[in-house]
């Protein structure tokens, strides 16, 4: 008899921490996280019946090598029982996409898809492009697959249906028409450039069209411009003309002639090179919205349909699935993804995997373009590995460095200022690693103290070395030459940290770019050659630092901007605040009002006016 092998001493503590838990658990349908020694959930998983699907982990030796790193980690487990699987599987998905658990097969790029939004809760409906959840009132179309797609569609949507775009406040507050009217996007209600009637048929044309009903508004537009021709309303005939066109031109752009394909999402998957890529088409109203691509994390040992399955679950999250599903194949859970997503939304989906016919085509389209976004993806990989490559040799790392961190400081004449921190790795920005620091520590006006300010980033960032959400980087680059570099160093060594190797990148002569100088301890100042790809990668880092820091000044300064002295008198609510503005035009019309003015405002009595003036004279 062969005697089996021994277990690994962290696979075998695993194993008799799962066997352990296995004895407690109830034959019920739920959710397992298990848990390594830092306390961090290291893979989600759901179960019709937990004692028999968590028992599988006590396997050993037995399991993939993916499944006995996983268990060599774990420590404990927390279960949650549900009342059914499909509630399991909701609750798996949620906690997927919330914990990021590195056993997990993930949808590292997911994001919101724009729609377009006809509002509803105004005389005059605007058009606007929206994201997120439904929280406005009004018809929402898409998804489209990009902004792009959304603005070009809306511009054009604008020129044929006249919508305004505007914000309510804004629209509130014309006397005259604006840009939009001028440059025919807009019918200027606003300004009584049209009936209310006549606007509200626009906007149900706009929305027939964007149901799909094109054919009945080109036929509207077309015996308008007839009528308008017969009475000798040339140039009413010729608006009526040019609509139909522009109609014309949009139907062109996004019609596919695929028989009996109204709305539907086609999703296709290609796996190469152990690197997983699905691409998914959106069709609406007969119409192409768009195409988006997506990359799978963690797929070590899944099969295809497995990892099409964690994608449905969690792709489908937030977001409707069309009334057709066509797949490239089958999830190896379809039957309680179609169930549970019902459950979701109260919406049947036919899920179907075409085999032949003009679906097939559809999904074989699907395909070709996740092969070639797959391929674009390893060629970008070596590209830029080969440029980490380089980085490494050129500033003298003992290996390729797999996360930077790029700083940068933003002010103006010391106001609002700001540091950031940018995080780059193999895969890309890590933006959601990116950091801002609002500067604490006084900073004089007139250029601001640079230093000082890097010193507080450094000093506030690198106290936090070693722990969970906040790696240490192998590379640093600060944006400033030997002064600033001198700074970083010296924060680093009185924090005791070791192995960060710090670069200072400084424009040239003039601050202009391709002249950079490069600074670094123990070397001379050096430059790189103007056609270096490095130096392009380099100052692509930099830029988007500068992005980030110029971005987050902004928006702090558009805040304050925003922001009143009459914020700051208690009991001056939004509704007081700007009945006063109405009426006197600014915090300095209201500074300068008798206290007599001030109680002739709708809302501000006696006690009130009183607070107001004496806010403003009594100090």
């Amino acid at each position: 008899m062969t005697k089996s092998p021994s277990l690994p001493t962290s696979l075998a503590k695993g194993v008799e921490t799962i066997r352990q838990v296995v004895k407690t658990l109830p034959s019920l349908p739920g959710v397992y996280r298990m848990i390594n020694g830092r306390g961090e959930v290291i893979y989600v998983g759901k179960a019709k019946d937990l004692k028999k699907r968590v028992v599988s982990y006590t396997f050993g030796l037995k399991l993939p090598h993916r499944l006995q790193r996983m268990v060599s980690e774990t420590i404990s487990l927390e279960i949650v029982t549900t009342h059914t699987e499909t509630e399991a599987l909701l609750l798996e998905s949620n906690l997927i996409k919330k914990l990021q658990p590195p056993y997990n097969i993930l949808l590292k790029d997911d994001k919101s898809f724009p729609y377009i939004l006809i509002t509803q809760d105004h005389a005059y409906p605007r058009i606007d492009k929206h994201r997120g959840p439904y929280q406005q009132k009004g018809k929402y179309f898409g998804p489209f697959a990009s902004v792009v797609a959304v603005e070009e569609t809306m511009i054009l949507l604008q020129k044929v249906f006249l919508l305004r775009n505007c914000s309510d406040r804004f629209f509130e507050k014309r006397s005259r028409p604006c840009l939009q009217y001028h440059i025919k996007r807009c019918s200027a209600p606003c300004v009584h450039k049209i009936s209310q009637k006549d606007y509200t048929a626009l906007v149900k044309e706009a929305t027939a069209f964007l149901n799909g009903k094109t054919t009945t508004i080109q036929t509207y537009l077309a015996d308008k411009m007839n009528e308008a021709s017969v009475s000798l309303a040339y140039e009413e005939a010729a608006h009526y003309r040019d609509r139909l066109r522009l109609l014309t031109k949009i139907q062109a752009h996004q019609r596919i002639n695929v028989a009996k394909i109204r709305d539907a999402d086609v999703i296709a998957a290609v796996c190469e090179g152990g690197q997983t890529c699905v691409q998914i088409f959106f069709f609406r109203q007969g119409r192409n919205f768009g195409t988006a691509s997506f990359f799978l994390a963690h797929t070590d040992g899944a099969s295809l349909e497995g990892q099409i399955s964690a994608f449905l679950t969690q792709f489908y999250q937030e977001r409707s699935p069309a009334p057709v599903v066509l797949l490239s194949h089958k999830p190896t859970e379809l039957p309680l993804i179609r169930k549970a997503l019902q459950e979701q939304f109260g919406s049947r989906t036919s899920w179907e995997v075409p085999k032949t016919g003009t679906k097939r085509e559809l999904v074989e389209h699907a395909l070709t373009n996740a092969q070639g976004a797959l391929s674009r993806k390893f060629a970008e990989t070596a590209t830029f590995e080969a440029l980490l490559d380089q980085m490494a040799k050129t500033f003298q790392l003992s290996k390729r460095p797999e996360r930077i961190e790029v700083y940068d400081n933003s002010h103006l004449q010391g106001s609002h200022p700001y540091g950031v921190m940018v995080v780059a790795t193999p895969q890309g920005f890590e933006k959601k690693s990116y950091r801002k620091f609002m500067i604490r520590s006084p900073v004089p006006p007139q250029g601001g103290d640079d230093y000082a300010m890097i010193r507080e980033v450094f000093h506030r960032r690198f106290a936090h070395a070693g722990e969970k959400d906040w790696i240490l980087p192998d590379l640093v680059l600060v944006d400033g030459g030997a002064g600033q570099l001198n700074v970083a160093l010296k924060v680093i060594q009185e924090l005791d940290v070791d192995g960060i190797t710090v670069v200072g990148i400084a424009k040239g002569p003039a601050r202009n770019a391709g002249r950079e100088k490069f600074f670094q301890a123990g070397r001379d100042s050096f430059t790189l050659p103007d056609n270096d790809p490095l130096l392009h990668f380099l100052q692509r880092l930099r830029d988007e630092a500068h992005r980030f820091a110029i971005g987050t000044h902004r928006t702090k300064r558009a805040k304050v901007l925003v922001h009143s002295r009459l914020d700051d008198i208690p009991g001056i609510g939004p509704a007081r605040k700007k009945a006063l503005l109405h009426h006197f035009g600014s915090a300095r019309g209201v500074k300068a009002a008798s206290l007599q003015d001030l109680q002739g405002i709708s809302g501000i009595n006696k006690f009130v006016a009183k607070k107001i003036y004496a806010y403003f004279h009594e100090k």
